[in-house]
């Protein structure tokens, strides 16, 4: 193997960064190797919303067309109140069109196979996990789950938050809890649905949010402040959202109903303080494995896809592969360790109880001029390029 290049790229994980990340390393002429703890990439029930930062980063790889096709593009973003009034609105068609980028919602299932026809099935191992990696400073070797082992010219861990491949490099940090939980589904689009629309509604210590992702079908989330580790009993999910839902504008209500039992996902929502380092010799960090954050700015999986094609960038020229990690993470570390601390904060506002904190909460916003917040949707595009 080349010493002076790399040639061919370990990947542990086949999330949605892990897999741009093959698709990027293919088109530059390198190989790949995937390696997902999964048996099967299943149908999660969940959306994506692919921000314009993203679909920049995507059409630097050729795939930005083939996600917009796959997804829907919103004419406009809004928060509201739960009566339906709104704090914010957000044009963002016309963002847009000024950009020359879509911004896409999209079935994270649908973009997943996208990129796992790209990325090569022969490509992806399934049922296998990196348990530990050995760099000699010439090649890596992981040895997988199965006891077998495979050689390369560098390691990715792409392995999301509980990263096998971090904590090898950087021992296992606590995870940090946000003080809230979360509810995911996708069910077919129900009266009430505003094509084009997508929205976000604030209540007391809770939030909605509604997201057509085109095909008939709308992805929706809610979250609410709990303890951590809390369940739902078998067949409790739909029951406990009407209840804690009841009242709020449409089509919040019917969204829940409209879902079945089984495609409603729970998950505590947690993330780690920004890391200081990513690499080390032949090994690097990626996505959720290198910055885990919260969702409420929509950047975990934009960040990853910026993160990937970054990489296959700097680790397909000639540039010995321990220069090329580095180089990749000066460049991508401290941006993406803003969106950490951004939303985290944006979350703690958020999801504010108090009456008194949410009347100044909402007056704020209410005085934000939507030219002001078009204006950090661009920045996104600007600083990432």
């Amino acid at each position: 193997m080349s010493t002076s290049s790399p040639r061919h790229v370990l990947v542990a994980g086949a999330g949605i960064g892990g897999l741009t990340l093959a698709c990027a390393l293919r088109r530059a002429g390198l190989s790949v190797t995937v390696f997902e703890r999964s048996e099967a990439l299943k149908w999660v029930g969940a959306g994506l919303t692919v921000q314009m930062n993203a679909t920049a980063a995507l059409r630097r790889i050729g795939l930005c067309d083939e996600v917009t096709r796959a997804g829907a593009c919103p004419t406009d973003s809004a928060i509201l109140r739960p009566s339906g009034s709104a704090l914010t609105r957000l044009p963002v068609a016309r963002i847009q069109e000024e950009m020359g980028l879509p911004l896409v919602c999209i079935h994270r299932a649908r973009l997943q196979s996208l990129l796992l026809a790209h990325a090569g099935e022969e490509n992806v191992r399934l049922g296998l996990t990196v348990t530990a990696f050995h760099d000699d400073g010439q090649t890596v070797t992981v040895r997988l789950s199965d006891g077998s082992s495979v050689t390369g010219d560098a390691l990715v861990g792409a392995d999301g938050l509980r990263s096998v491949v971090r904590g090898a490099l950087w021992g296992d940090a606590p995870l940090r809890y946000s003080g809230y939980t979360s509810w995911r589904g996708v069910c077919a689009d129900v009266q009430g649905v505003t094509p084009g629309l997508v929205s976000e509604t604030w209540g007391p210590g809770a939030r909605f949010g509604v997201v057509p992702i085109g095909f008939g079908q709308t992805y929706w989330f809610a979250t609410k402040n709990a303890p951590a580790g809390g369940k739902d009993a078998p067949g409790e999910a739909k029951a406990q959202l009407q209840s804690l839902f009841a009242g709020w504008h449409a089509p919040i209500e019917s969204l829940i109903a409209a879902t079945d039992e089984a495609n409603i996902v729970r998950t505590d929502i947690h993330d780690r303080p920004p890391a200081s380092r990513w690499s080390r010799g032949r090994v690097t960090l990626l996505g959720d494995a290198a910055h885990p954050m919260t969702p409420n700015m929509g950047q975990g999986g934009c960040q990853a896809i910026e993160d990937a094609v970054e990489l296959s960038e700097c680790i397909a020229g000639e540039t010995p592969v321990e220069a090329a990690l580095a180089a990749y993470e000066s460049r991508r570390r401290e941006w993406a360790n803003t969106f950490v601390t951004r939303s985290w904060s944006l979350g703690r506002v958020a999801q504010w109880e108090s009456a008194v904190g949410r009347f100044v909460r909402n007056a704020l916003f209410q005085c934000v001029p939507s030219g002001l917040a078009a204006r950090q949707l661009r920045a996104l595009v600007r600083d990432a390029t």
